[in-house]
């Protein structure tokens, strides 16, 4: 993993990786939504980010989600985050590098700065998270996407394809 991205962050990340698809290894980088990747032409890692996003059109169509590689990137995520980081080509290979970087900024982008410094609590930012990965919990009762939700339920219960993949206290033992 990247050296500039922070010992707690690298923890969070695996932590995320494991949650959203199921395992931590080297593999976890070339999953899509409901682990159909055995049906790509080749592995995520071996195209070109301009590539994936081209696919996951299909994808969304096809396997009823555009979620693609370690951290389950939807479309729409990988298209913003090439626009607020122009050091990002439609070239690039999508390794796990680039996979952990763009990682690293969605927990940038969700708080994770703030919650390091102690300026929101470890409820707010599993809130945050679980607003970026359907597989994380509210930590709290909360109003979610499609409805309010309890504690341990994903923020988009009610959607008919999320659902909370850990428990509550597993994420906040990350947390601590």
């Amino acid at each position: 993993m990247d050296r500039s991205i922070p010992p707690g962050a690298v923890i969070l990340l695996a932590f995320v990786r494991t949650t959203e698809v199921g395992r931590d290894d080297r593999a976890s980088y070339d999953v899509i939504y409901a682990n159909k990747q055995g049906k790509l032409r080749k592995p995520l890692t071996s195209m070109t980010y301009g590539d994936i996003i081209d696919a996951q059109r299909r994808w969304s169509k096809n396997h009823g989600s555009s979620a693609a590689g370690a951290y389950q990137f939807m479309r729409a995520t990988l298209i913003d985050l090439a626009k607020a980081n122009p050091s990002i080509s439609g070239t690039d290979l999508f390794r796990p590098e680039l996979q952990d970087e763009l990682g690293y900024q969605l927990l940038l982008r969700r708080g994770y700065d703030l919650f390091v410094a102690g300026k929101i609590s470890p409820v707010e930012f599993g809130k945050r998270l679980a607003q970026e990965w359907a597989s994380f919990p509210v930590l709290a009762p909360t109003k979610g996407a499609h409805r309010d939700v309890p504690r341990g339920s994903s923020y988009y219960m009610g959607d008919k394809l999320n659902k909370a993949l850990v428990s509550p206290e597993k994420v906040e033992a990350v947390l601590d």
